[in-house]
């Protein structure tokens, strides 16, 4: 059963141009030009309940507009958007009571109160009976590990902190989506695990439908089944996360630094990198084993510190879209 439908969905901007020089600059403001950007190009797709789908792509791509239109913050040029039944443009109001939103980088709650009274607040804005906001906060507190953080101003908690109240405070009316944009951002590497846990634990108990942005690949590869990647205001690919990590992150980074000079000269490992005793190579999983790479390198010299990483998202993303522009095989899943 889909929750979200989207059917050759557009949204066009006008962009006022200016003119050059001073006599331009005096046309541009007593008679404007426009030109017209595409920011969201015909694009269809589907979402099923209770799925956790990562809707990616590169700054500039489209992912906020296609958002904005999902929730009915921004009416689409043209095309159809079903959200629960709704069409956000239409149905803004009833649709707020059924979706919930998180931005990594705002905030919905209050800076200087502490979650707690912002959770009330919000209680009154929902139009919810106090007995269920308690129950709710009580069931919340318990699920995101916060009751040490309630009576603390959101100015004195960590970002990570802040994070766990915000999406608590997102899910205080049940709502049956979440819309998460780039909910780790900023965020350390043991945060983002936890985050990621609660997001995964969320989707299993409360069988909510996640929406989620994000430019980083270990939120996709551990939250998400379906990746939707988006480029230019179009989607360049729709694909299982099996799928797009077997042909399309493969590629892995290795930071290494030795306590010595060290030559590299290993079939299949590129040097992105060199300096001093620190070295970066990039190697091809579906190529060579990782395992034996990193014995070949541990070889060459004493490490003082190794650490493997994915490289940006945004370059695979850029690949992605290069390879599809050419006419690059797209592979099925089995099942």
């Amino acid at each position: 059963m889909n929750i979200i439908n989207v059917k050759n969905l557009k949204k066009n901007f006008k962009v006022k141009t200016k003119k050059a020089g001073l006599k331009g600059s005096i046309q541009s403001i007593f008679n404007p030009t426009y030109r017209e950007v595409k920011a969201v190009n015909d694009i269809s797709f589907e979402v099923e309940k209770g799925e956790i789908l990562a809707f990616i792509g590169p700054n500039g791509a489209g992912k906020s507009t296609t958002i904005k239109m999902l929730t009915g913050i921004l009416h689409p040029t043209s095309g159809d958007i079903d959200v629960i039944g709704l069409i956000p443009a239409k149905n803004r109001k009833e649709l707020s009571y059924k979706i919930g939103t998180v931005f990594g980088q705002k905030s919905q709650l209050w800076f200087h109160l502490p979650p707690l009274d912002s959770f009330h607040l919000l209680g009154k804005i929902y139009e919810l009976s106090d007995s269920y906001v308690e129950k709710r906060i009580a069931y919340l507190t318990e699920l995101f590990e916060i009751k040490e953080l309630l009576e603390i101003p959101i100015r004195k908690l960590s970002l990570g902190q802040r994070i766990r109240c915000e999406i608590a405070a997102s899910l205080l009316h049940n709502p049956e989506i979440i819309f998460l944009d780039e909910p780790t951002i900023g965020l350390d590497v043991v945060v983002k695990q936890k985050i990621r846990d609660l997001i995964k634990k969320l989707n299993k108990e409360e069988k909510s439908t996640i929406f989620l942005t994000s430019h980083d690949a270990g939120d996709i590869e551990q939250l998400c089944k379906r990746a939707i990647i988006i480029n230019h205001g179009e989607i360049v690919l729709n694909e299982t996360v099996k799928n797009l990590k077997y042909n399309y992150m493969n590629k892995k980074v290795i930071d290494i630094k030795y306590n010595e000079a060290v030559n590299i000269n290993i079939p299949d490992v590129t040097i992105l990198k060199s300096k001093g005793y620190a070295v970066k190579v990039e190697i091809d999983s579906s190529v060579c084993d990782i395992d034996e790479i990193i014995t070949e390198l541990i070889k060459l010299g004493k490490v003082a510190d190794i650490t493997i990483s994915d490289p940006p998202l945004e370059e695979i993303i850029s690949n992605i879209y290069q390879q599809k522009s050419i006419g690059g095989d797209r592979v099925e899943e089995d099942s």
